[in-house]
């Protein structure tokens, strides 16, 4: 009788243990506009004139727009998902980066949207310290996607060079 008991205990404190006591917090929004496979814009209703603001997706770089066929294809998936709909954005300990963006993971119906961008093959994962909640989670999702050839890692077309070498050897031109 003792050892049920202490047993019963046991198991539910470990299903305690499991439950999600912290859920996502955050802020929900609309996204008004995909600018690329890494950025959505959304309207800040609190200003007195409504203005667009950018969210940059963290964890993950999507090709350059100009990177054919790869940046449009990660643009257009990423609307397809997202745009019109009500995301929740879930920020991390750095809020905005060195152009003024918003910095934050973004999750549509319990579905984070950076991991499935990195897992469909559509961005690389690149961590972005200090923001790193989900720098694991990502990695695997790119190499699920490399393994499986989705996307940049389709080796009949693969990307070859990464979005930063793309900007930096572009920008010389």
């Amino acid at each position: 009788m003792k050892i049920r008991i202490i047993f019963l205990v046991i198991a539910w404190i470990l299903f305690i243990g499991c439950q999600n006591s912290n859920p996502r917090s955050g802020k929900i929004i609309r996204v008004e506009r995909v600018v690329s496979g890494q950025t959505i814009e959304i309207t800040d209703r609190s200003a007195a004139v409504p203005i667009l603001e950018p969210i940059r997706l963290i964890g993950i770089q999507a090709p350059d727009i100009r990177q054919k066929p790869w940046g449009q294809e990660a643009r257009t998936q990423l609307e397809k998902l997202t745009l019109g709909q009500e995301v929740l954005l879930e920020f991390d300990v750095q809020k905005k980066d060195k152009f003024d963006r918003q910095l934050a993971y973004i999750w549509l119906n319990g579905k984070l949207i950076n991991e499935y961008m990195a897992e469909e093959g559509l961005a690389l994962a690149e961590p972005y310290f200090p923001n790193n909640k989900y720098t694991e989670r990502l990695a695997n999702a790119q190499e699920k996607a490399r393994l499986m050839g989705r996307g940049i890692w389709n080796p009949e077309r693969p990307m070859r060079q990464t979005p930063a070498q793309f900007r930096r050897e572009n920008l010389k031109q």
